[in-house]
């Protein structure tokens, strides 16, 4: 497929493009390096040690050990275990999560409640998206109090309106009462200092598509001493914690990537800090009736804008997208739904305003900042 040079890519919180040096080598590593890694030949050995590096490199941009970082196909599948193997092998009886996280945890806890009965608690939160930690610390009290068994899994950086989450004092909370705190963190890996030990996480998720990786593969952090088991049922790969064949390319270019990603990430961060700013106060002064959703400070890479009514607002992002500007309405995984997204809904968004989600990355410019600028009057210019 060629690429358009025209387009303007906004839609980061989505999917990065990939580095070219992770294309390249995973590209090698595809024709090259084919040996099964569980083979103990010389070219399963060769493979193994690959994914070895792979797993070293990472824990030590996530300060961790090795040894607590497992291996997955994305974000949604580590999810999908830190909840159900902590019920299904740890006797959770109750987590504590919100109606704002990704749907790879709501679609997952209710699942858990109805098979297994487990109690869903959902924090409140204002029209900004802050969550009510009172609340949180008065569940944790009773969990404890009661000796319930819980999981607090809370989102770090909500993949839509970019609020970040005190992870710390969460840990903090969650540790004082004897309860587990798993945090979905596929949109801060590779964008944040992040030291996995100092945070006090017992579990933490991360995709490599959304730090200039390949998709289809992720990680999930396991805090040492804590036995989960495992989700997939299979050979003893991940040691014994993540049944089949690993996807060796992928888990090469997932390390990699974050590698490059850790490297570069203080300048990045200043850049598209910038870029944002130029943009949101672009759309302020053309827009004056424009609002923000989310609270400051955010992921320096989202921005959510609330839209006022217009004649075009429904088709708001068709028409970004015919002039050549990609972004989206809120998360890519529910693109296509008929009902506006459950974070908008969550936060109170009025009915009619057009909600649009623009999320930047490193190869973005200025210029392409003045050029959506100029979409958006051309295409919101009052008639």
């Amino acid at each position: 497929m060629t690429n358009d040079i025209s387009r303007i890519y906004l839609d980061n919180s989505a999917t990065t493009p990939i580095h070219p040096e992770v294309a390249s080598v995973m590209s090698t590593l595809l024709v090259g390096c084919y040996g099964n890694p569980s083979s103990i030949h010389f070219l399963g050995r060769e493979s193994r040690i690959i994914i070895e590096k792979s797993r070293k490199s990472m824990a030590q941009a996530l300060g961790c050990s090795p040894s607590e970082i497992f291996f997955t196909s994305g974000g949604t599948e580590s999810d999908n275990m830190a909840c159900r193997c902590a019920v299904e092998n740890l006797g959770i009886r109750r987590i504590i999560s919100s109606s704002l996280e990704h749907h790879a945890i709501i679609h997952t806890l209710e699942q858990l409640h109805k098979v297994y009965g487990t109690e869903i608690c959902l924090l409140p939160n204002d029209s900004q998206g802050f969550l009510d930690c009172d609340k949180l610390q008065q569940w944790l009290q009773e969990s404890r109090d009661l000796k319930i068994p819980t999981l607090v899994t809370l989102m770090h950086g909500n993949n839509e309106i970019g609020n970040l989450l005190d992870i710390a004092m969460v840990a903090n909370m969650c540790k004082s009462h004897n309860a587990l705190f798993h945090s979905d963190m596929v949109q801060t890996v590779g964008h944040y200092p992040l030291n996995f030990t100092d945070l006090g996480l017992d579990m933490a998720s991360g995709s490599a598509h959304k730090f200039y990786g390949p998709k289809g593969v992720g990680f999930i952090y396991i805090r040492g001493g804590l036995q989960i088991g495992a989700m997939l049922a299979g050979g003893s790969q991940e040691r014994n914690m993540r049944g089949g064949t690993e996807n060796l390319p992928g888990i090469a270019g997932m390390g990699l990537a974050l590698e490059l990603s850790v490297s570069t990430m203080e300048e990045r961060r200043k850049r598209i800090t910038g870029l944002k700013k130029k943009l949101k106060e672009g759309i302020l002064q053309a827009i004056p009736e424009v609002t923000f959703n989310g609270a400051e400070p955010s992921m320096y890479q989202v921005l959510s804008v609330s839209f006022p009514p217009h004649p075009k607002g429904e088709m708001l992002l068709f028409h970004l997208d015919i002039e050549g500007v990609c972004a989206s309405g809120g998360s890519a995984c529910s693109s296509g739904a008929e009902s506006r997204s459950h974070v908008l809904n969550g936060i109170g968004m009025a009915n009619d305003r057009t909600a649009v989600r623009f999320s930047l990355g490193s190869h973005n410019t200025e210029e392409e900042i003045d050029r959506t600028l100029q979409v958006l009057q051309k295409i919101l210019a009052k008639s």
